[in-house]
């Protein structure tokens, strides 16, 4: 963009306040913050990689804005090539931590930002995470306080489970939901002015 002309206009495609708020951490606020609904279900035999950029790509492709960009990310935990679910109750967070008990796993979490024109700029980042060995003591407190819900692989970063893990190795924040590294680089792409 040159110098004086407006900035231009961006739509979050997430219901996630985390990935409004690490955002703002690059001093971008969207216009409007719009979940996208669309299924979530995993193509047969679907790797998470492809998976972790096909929803990004339908969520940014399920909103339809005129003269806006849209942004849209997906985050999903995989171990090997198994794809753990978002967990939307006790069992199945239990279920996950448990395999993720004492284990490295990669979290991709896919961006894209879609154009007014329809144009999509992509990335994605890979960060693999690794679980001390964990206790069912530690897994049922950690259950029971309630921070896996909605979350996928059970658990969330930026809450107590960070004092379960021993070892992170690339994007804190791509493992919260929203790689601020290569979320920059696509907006100052598309004309964002960021620092």
């Amino acid at each position: 963009m040159t110098p004086g002309s407006p900035h231009p206009t961006l739509i979050l495609a997430s219901a996630s306040p985390r990935r409004r708020d690490l955002l703002a951490r690059l001093g971008v606020i969207p216009a409007s913050i719009v979940a996208a609904e669309i299924d979530e279900t995993p193509a047969k035999a679907e790797v998470p990689r492809v998976y972790a950029q096909r929803m990004a790509r339908e969520k940014a492709a399920a909103i339809a804005p005129a003269n806006a960009h849209v942004l849209a990310g997906d985050t999903v935990v995989a171990l090997g090539r198994r794809i753990l679910p978002k967990a939307e109750d006790e069992a199945t967070a239990r279920t996950c931590l448990k395999l993720l008990s004492g284990r490295r796993h990669r979290v991709l979490s896919a961006i894209v930002l879609r154009a007014p024109d329809g144009s999509l700029r992509e990335r994605i980042n890979e960060t693999v995470v690794r679980f001390k060995p964990l206790s069912d003591a530690e897994i049922a407190s950690y259950v029971a306080g309630g921070e896996w819900r909605g979350k996928a692989g059970g658990y969330a970063i930026q809450g107590s489970a960070e004092g379960l893990i021993a070892w992170i190795g690339g994007s804190h924040s791509g493992v919260v939901g929203l790689p601020l590294f290569e979320t920059r680089a696509l907006l100052r792409a598309a004309g964002f002015a960021l620092g």
